[in-house]
């Protein structure tokens, strides 16, 4: 599934073999999806163009250095792209320089002590409680007469929102993932680490009836389409917006915003920002603290139990 991604060449079209032997070693060795292989090859790529366009030769990779990346760094901010973007399209290149001093290749990657623009941390949208409770009826409603359809995507709702999922690892699950007994899932999350999540009463409750109704006894694909295959991430993106529209929702609010309500749901609870760090999956609690900056009552809360003056 790698070789799709290789012809990234520089030079009109050409096959680069460092770029290959990169993303060979990204999708052998490091297990990379599919997904992150073809954004890396898109990015080094947009740098091998850009270089070879500028010097007016083929981006050979050895000799590039911090002034030639410095300038790329220039381009991509004069072209606009947000600083969210620019980190991506540079941690690219700096994934592939480390693989080529490592792999010896290169003495010195380029990008050690390039400094890159600060991202800007916006504070991600979520759902109230009521929003979500909406949202989460509304394919009962809509798909009444399509008993299995309503109770599938209700059960799709339901688990993205109890768990905390990102849209892939959903897709993903299989029957064999799910202990309803223990009330947790088994997700493999980023980079293959697999954890388990927690599930609520009213989302294993749903996938029960689900499971009833779509009366499949063959292990395999947790959500099915209707010929059997597993769903895919862009079907679920088309039934949510169809529920938000019908719940009276920003109909471009993505599933991930569901990832979002569940976190700062939970820290407005009192939970732990470690715990919640857990069952997100996140690597770093960096990562989860910016829920921690979302909701002006959770902060008054704190500030009015804590502060001696308040």
């Amino acid at each position: 599934e790698v070789q799709e991604h290789q012809k990234t060449g520089a030079g009109g079209g050409v096959a680069d073999s460092l770029v290959d032997g990169f993303l060979g070693y990204l999708h052998v060795e490091r297990d990379a999806s599919p997904l992150t292989i073809r954004n890396y090859s898109a990015d080094i790529a947009a740098f091998g163009t850009w270089f070879e366009e500028k010097y007016k030769q083929p981006c050979a990779w050895v000799p590039v250095d911090s002034f030639h990346l410095r300038g790329y760094l220039v381009h991509l901010t004069e072209r606009q792209f947000d600083r969210a973007t620019i980190h991506l399209k540079m941690s690219a290149l700096r994934s592939f320089f480390k693989w080529l001093v490592r792999t010896e290749r290169v003495k010195l990657n380029p990008l050690m002590g390039l400094t890159l623009p600060k991202k800007a941390r916006k504070l991600p949208k979520f759902l109230t409680i009521q929003q979500v409770e909406a949202l989460l009826e509304a394919p009962l409603t809509e798909d009444s007469k399509n008993k299995l359809a309503a109770w599938r995507n209700k059960a799709i709702l339901e688990t993205l929102y109890s768990a905390g999922l990102r849209i892939h690892e959903l897709v993903q699950l299989n029957d064999d993932d799910m202990d309803v007994l223990g009330e947790v899932v088994r997700v493999r999350g980023k980079g293959k680490k697999e954890r388990l999540a927690a599930l609520g009463g009213p989302a294993i409750e749903t996938l029960q009836k689900y499971l009833e109704v779509r009366a499949r006894s063959a292990r395999g694909p947790l959500f099915v389409n209707r010929l059997g295959g597993r769903m895919t991430a862009r079907s679920m993106q088309r039934m949510l917006k169809k529920y938000l529209i019908a719940a009276g929702l920003d109909p471009s609010l993505t599933p991930h915003k569901l990832r979002h309500s569940f976190a700062t749901h939970m820290l407005d609870a009192g939970a732990d920002l470690r715990s919640v760090q857990e069952l997100l999956g996140h690597a770093n609690l960096s990562t989860t603290q910016i829920y921690t900056h979302i909701t002006p009552e959770r902060l008054k809360k704190v500030y009015e139990k804590a502060h001696p003056r308040a």
